[in-house]
């Protein structure tokens, strides 16, 4: 079967310097977090699970908005939806980000303290779920599941790239009806056991819908960006305003959510006025933690929802790249929210903090490098393209 728009597609490569420079990020990263667990361990271990998070909201976030796409039936977002599947190969790459967590273990998690099993039953209580054998078996089961739907995926898409085969887009429309809720449920594990399980006498029955409302929007924001330089410096000459809009308008949807959960999450809490509950803000109103709250209302909400709020601003290109920017940043400011009070009572700040955001840069320009000299750009045999490239509101 011939390709429906065979001058769109093609393999094409990021300039020498950006590889270059993707590389020399990865490794000063990699470096500073070596010294970092040299000269702080315990900080750094705190540090590498915000890095760690971080990088699971882009990779996870990447593999879900790919089959959002497929289940939805979207055609806007078929001509930039290899960006997601570029990026839903740091999948693979995430897991290695967590194995020296496991040797610190005992510095990030209280309940691994044998004085503190003894002492407290409500820990005692929790053991069968919180203990490292689990922890390890949860960890493992979540990045096989994610990597099985990444490969999947990817391979049915690329493969359509050769035959045109219709039936592969159906097969992966059933593949994200099975993913969502396997997406769900994994990603909640893993807001529990890295995030939540930090201070293990808080309970939440939403932290899983928090932290995913923060992963996806980090994922789009890293997607629209690329998007964005590749479309002007020529890689993405088809895409209009129509298409930028799409990008913009999903971005504002999901800042409105995040707020949305965010704010469900304290009323419920504050509401209900529970000591195992209402402790865990209180520890982020006080010792400078207050500031950073506010701050975080102000820069994960306020200030991306008024950008982004007007019709034509959600098709600047300069604006789209701004905040794609500024709201990965305030993803970051959001996970470190929710992980150092648990290292300190007071706000702590350290050059530490930088190696997991240099490394993740790093890996993310490598990843996309790699994978656009490997696959076509564009999914130039999946049927929707020809409507996706004259997509219009």
């Amino acid at each position: 079967m011939n390709n429906p728009v065979p001058d769109v597609g093609g393999k094409k490569e990021l300039p020498s310097r950006v590889n270059s420079l993707g590389w020399l990020l990865l490794v000063t990263g990699i470096a500073l977090a070596g010294l970092g667990y040299a000269v702080d361990p315990r900080r750094m271990a705190f540090d590498n699970v915000i890095g760690f998070l971080l990088v699971v909201s882009v990779a996870a976030g990447s593999v879900f908005l790919v089959a959002l796409e497929y289940i939805g039936g979207a055609v806007w977002s078929v001509p930039m939806r290899r960006i997601n599947e570029f990026l839903s190969s740091l999948t693979l790459l995430a897991p290695i980000l967590a194995v020296p967590l496991f040797f610190h273990l005992h510095d990030i998690f209280h309940w691994l303290h044998p004085e503190a099993l003894d002492s407290d039953a409500v820990l005692a209580g929790k053991s069968p779920y919180l203990n490292v054998n689990f922890l390890i078996i949860r960890f493992v089961a979540v990045f096989v599941l994610w990597n099985a739907f990444t490969y999947l995926f990817t391979r049915n898409s690329r493969r359509q790239d050769e035959s045109g085969d219709p039936r592969l887009t159906t097969i992966n429309i059933r593949l994200a009806a099975i993913f969502m809720p396997v997406f769900a449920i994994t990603l909640t594990l893993t807001a529990i056991d890295w995030a939540m399980s930090l201070e293990p006498h808080w309970f939440s029955t939403i932290i899983g819908v928090y932290y995913f409302s923060g992963t996806v929007l980090a994922a789009l924001s890293v997607a629209t960006y690329i998007i964005v330089r590749l479309h002007e410096n020529g890689y993405f000459p088809m895409l209009r305003r129509d298409h930028f809009y799409s990008l913009g308008a999903l971005l504002f949807a999901f800042i409105n959510f995040w707020a949305y959960i965010a704010f469900s999450q304290f009323l419920l809490i504050w509401y209900a006025d529970l000591p195992e509950e209402t402790f865990w803000f209180i520890n982020r109103w006080h010792n400078g933690w207050e500031y950073v709250s506010v701050l975080l209302i102000i820069v994960h909400f306020a200030v991306p929802y008024f950008a982004l709020l007007t019709q034509e601003s959600k098709m600047d290109l300069k604006r789209l790249k701004l905040m794609s920017i500024w709201i990965l940043v305030a993803h970051l400011l959001d996970l470190y929210w929710l992980v150092m009070p648990t290292y300190h009572e007071s706000v702590s700040l350290s050059w530490t903090m930088l190696a997991f955001p240099v490394l993740f840069v790093g890996l993310t320009v490598v990843v996309l490098s790699y994978n656009m000299k490997r696959n076509n750009l564009v999914p130039i045999g999946d049927p929707k393209l020809a409507r996706g490239l004259s997509f219009h509101l």
